[in-house]
């Protein structure tokens, strides 16, 4: 590389970073000398590249505090950083924010979480690493938290296993990635709940594998006992978006239909535990007497996504499968969160921070719901559900395309989702919104005369 290509090279690094907001205002640059060191040129070449970003008014130096971004690109960096963070996994819509929107799906109360006690175990488990913790994790998973997840499951979900059975993964899609692979052939039937949620599509689409849209009622999934297919996806809890709950004689004739069809039930229990009235239901994984159904859970809802950590609970029978396989689906989780979480479960915080969710969550949804019948009178309805995190707004008028208003509701900073966006076959239009993270009336109130706005253009 000669010198006069490798100075414009360093500049062509440093200006491309901070035009897309990797580098932002005020950060610091690395010394002349580092990034020589990494680029495999001269500290003069270097110099000369920052000497040109200076002149342009990229970077300022800053005496001993070295060379930074400077203030006037403030505002473009920060425009560039927002647009980094576009889509929520699963939809078309782009979301042009790296917050969190008003409405938004699958986001948990981020502000009752205890942050200082997560903060405390975390830097407690960062202070007492040992020299083993820093070799590579278990592929299957710390086995203590293994030991851990069993225990919780058969307390808080009926489901009786042995931590050998729970595999622990970086989140939903690789859960359903790495079932697929052990337990599916390519272009094997999977039957999906109908509306249901589009990343499940998503995902065994990209797996080459038939999907089978099955009709969901009042009663959750209504499978018929001929129907072809060698694995059947559910969300038993509350149905994933009708928040329904598979009734017990459907959860019979499903456990039936996989034992004499010998085909496998996966049980998204996403956010199983957050009922609204009475206790939780137990698991479907808890009625299983033929080891046919696979049961993924997360800990995206109960604690925070960034986390990216989930866990699948397998067969006894399939044990060895998903070990012989998990040097490729297994090991995405570092050694530290899976020790923080650990922590976090042991000394009782988990369990605690859920009963405090479960109160917050069926007041907040009264609240949304309320306020929605007061501000739309007869424009909605929203009817009484038994759990989960978001709620079902069903629009009075038929003709309205409930896509097109999500798509309006984004576009003004609120999030919303189509009930058809969901369907592949014709529904009622209806909006499916969160209210997980609205914290007062006001606040409330004021959303809603948004969407009241919105509506009113439709």
């Amino acid at each position: 590389m000669t010198k006069v290509l490798a100075y414009k090279q360093v500049y062509q690094r440093i200006h491309t970073a901070i035009l897309q907001g990797i580098l932002k205002s005020g950060e610091r640059l690395p010394s002349a000398r580092t990034l020589a060191k990494e680029m495999g040129v001269a500290r003069g070449t270097v110099e000369e590249g920052y000497a040109i970003l200076k002149a342009e008014g990229y970077i300022e130096s800053k005496g001993q505090a070295g060379t930074v971004v400077s203030r006037h690109f403030f505002e473009l960096a920060k425009v560039q950083t927002i647009q980094l963070n576009t889509r929520q996994p699963g939809f078309h819509t782009e979301i042009e924010t790296s917050v969190v929107l008003p409405f938004q799906l699958g986001i948990p109360a981020l502000d009752a979480f205890p942050r200082q006690a997560w903060s405390r175990m975390a830097a407690r488990c960062a202070r007492n690493i040992q020299m083993d913790d820093l070799i590579y994790p278990s592929v299957y998973g710390s086995p203590q938290l293994r030991i851990a997840i069993a225990q919780y499951l058969q307390l808080s979900r009926g489901v009786k296993c042995e931590p050998t059975q729970v595999f622990i993964t970086s989140g939903y899609v690789h859960s359903i990635n790495w079932i697929a692979h052990v337990l599916l052939s390519p272009q094997a039937n999977v039957a999906v709940e109908d509306p249901g949620y589009p990343l499940t599509r998503k995902i065994l689409a990209n797996q080459n594998l038939n999907i089978v849209p099955i009709v969901v009622d009042k009663e959750g999934i209504n499978l018929p006992p001929n129907t072809q297919a060698d694995a059947v996806i559910v969300t038993p809890a509350h149905q994933s978006p009708t928040c329904v709950s598979l009734s017990l004689q459907r959860r019979q004739e499903l456990l039936s239909w996989a034992e004499t069809n010998q085909s496998w039930i996966i049980e998204d229990d996403y956010d199983g535990e957050y009922r609204h009235t009475g206790q939780p239901l137990p698991a479907l994984k808890s009625l299983d007497n033929f080891d046919r159904v696979i049961y993924s859970g997360t800990f995206s809802k109960v604690l925070f996504p960034s986390l990216r950590m989930a866990y699948i609970v397998v067969p006894k029978s399939k044990v060895s499968a998903f070990e012989q396989c998990s040097e490729l689906y297994a090991g995405n989780v570092s050694g530290l969160i899976q020790a923080c979480v650990l922590a976090f479960m042991q000394e009782g915080h988990l369990s605690r921070h859920i009963q405090r969710m479960k109160n917050l969550y069926r007041e907040r949804r009264e609240l949304t719901a309320r306020i929605f019948k007061q501000v739309l009178g007869d424009k909605v309805s929203i009817e009484p559900q038994p759990g989960g995190m978001y709620m079902m707004v069903k629009l009075t008028d038929p003709n309205i395309d409930d896509a097109e208003l999500a798509n309006k509701m984004m576009k003004a900073g609120l999030f919303a989702q189509g009930l058809s966006q969901w369907s592949s076959r014709p529904v009622h239009p209806s909006l499916i919104l969160s209210f997980t993270n609205i914290s007062t009336e006001e606040e409330c109130r004021t959303l809603v005369s948004r969407f009241k706005d919105i509506l009113g253009q439709c």
